[in-house]
């Protein structure tokens, strides 16, 4: 687990420590004054526990769409989507964003997937004239997120033009030059700043002093947990299948074959999934991981992800959970949903609160 070249010039008493498989601030004061930045200000964070690795060569365009479940061969020149990669069997093996450059594809994901990520392209350039290299110890990121996102970004005049979701802008500042992303997921509501890492700390500096606050990884993974939005090695596991998750921006029904597509199209043709990943309101501490969901003498989930955090002054334990859909639909209001010894309710995602 490599420290990432900027991550001790981010702020002074940040607290590091690991998070998807990078080295980052944990946290630099109070992750509940940190998550109403991200929900009703600007944050400022940084995102070095992404890594990135670029697809090239003739093939590129042709390749990248048989190996995911979003369209990324009608891309338009400098905007991106995001898509699961699958096995044969349609399950979850990964996710990532893919971002047209022109003559090459830039992928991100997660620093803990990207060495099984690069392991599976590489099991499947054959004969095709690909190639992958990874430039993250080149290119890393900043983060700045929540509704007064993009006034900021001008405020420290890192915005160089209206981006829509998904697209990528060139621009310099002081004579940096940096690539402005707005986020193709959208219920996240941020923005990726790309830049060299040597160049990370006047950046950082130009928005913490127009108004950005700094905010770690635990506020980051609250806010995820609030959103809905699971993670691959946390809420996603191998054996997941995509519909179960809720995403469905991250799958595409008529760009034509890729690997697991005919699962992903079998499950569509016949309308549901067995299980959903849905949202908990818990009375209580945050459960494990894993940990069941009863109703009466009844298992009808488990635990994917839950925290307990203060959100606008009061605190909350929300989950994500994966539940029966059969079950849950026979559930009455004397059979109260239980996690333990805590009471629950399911809840509509993203959280309401």
């Amino acid at each position: 687990m490599a420290l990432t070249s900027h991550i001790q010039k981010l702020g002074a008493g940040a607290i590091p420590g690991e998070y998807a498989g990078g080295e980052t601030v944990l946290q630099f004061g109070s992750p509940a004054a940190e998550l109403d930045a991200l929900r009703h200000g600007c944050a400022v964070f940084d995102l070095g526990w992404r890594s990135k690795l670029v697809a090239s060569g003739e093939d590129r365009v042709r390749w990248l769409n048989a190996m995911v479940s979003n369209n990324t061969r009608d891309l338009r020149q400098d905007f991106g989507n995001y898509s699961f990669v699958l096995n044969a069997q349609g399950r979850i093996q990964s996710d990532l964003l893919a971002f047209n450059r022109g003559d090459f594809y830039v992928l991100e994901t997660e620093a803990a997937q990207m060495p099984a990520l690069r392991s599976f392209f590489e099991r499947y350039i054959i004969m095709d004239d690909v190639e992958l290299g990874e430039i993250s110890d080149r290119l890393t990121s900043v983060g700045v997120a929540g509704p007064r996102a993009a006034e900021m970004l001008c405020a420290a005049g890192l915005k160089p033009g209206a981006a829509h979701a998904g697209q990528l802008l060139d621009g310099s500042w002081n004579g940096i030059g940096f690539s402005l992303v707005r986020d193709p997921v959208e219920l996240r509501n941020w923005y990726e700043l790309w830049l060299a890492p040597e160049n990370v700390e006047a950046v950082w500096r130009a928005l913490t002093e127009a108004g950005a606050a700094p905010v770690g990884a635990v506020a980051l993974e609250w806010q995820r947990i609030l959103l809905g939005l699971p993670r691959v090695g946390i809420d996603i596991g191998p054996r997941d299948l995509p519909q179960e998750t809720g995403q469905a921006y991250a799958l595409n029904f008529s760009k034509g074959c890729y690997i697991g597509q005919e699962i992903v199209e079998r499950i569509r043709s016949r309308g549901q999934v067995h299980r959903l990943l849905m949202g908990l309101v818990i009375e209580g501490d945050a459960p494990a991981h894993g940990s069941p969901v009863t109703a009466g003498d009844k298992e009808v989930g488990e635990i994917a992800s839950s925290a307990k955090m203060v959100v606008d002054g009061v605190e909350r334990t929300p989950a994500l959970a994966y539940l029966r859909r059969n079950l849950v639909a026979e559930l009455s209001e004397s059979q109260p949903l239980r996690v333990g010894e805590s009471r629950a309710r399911i809840a509509s995602l993203p959280f309401q609160f």
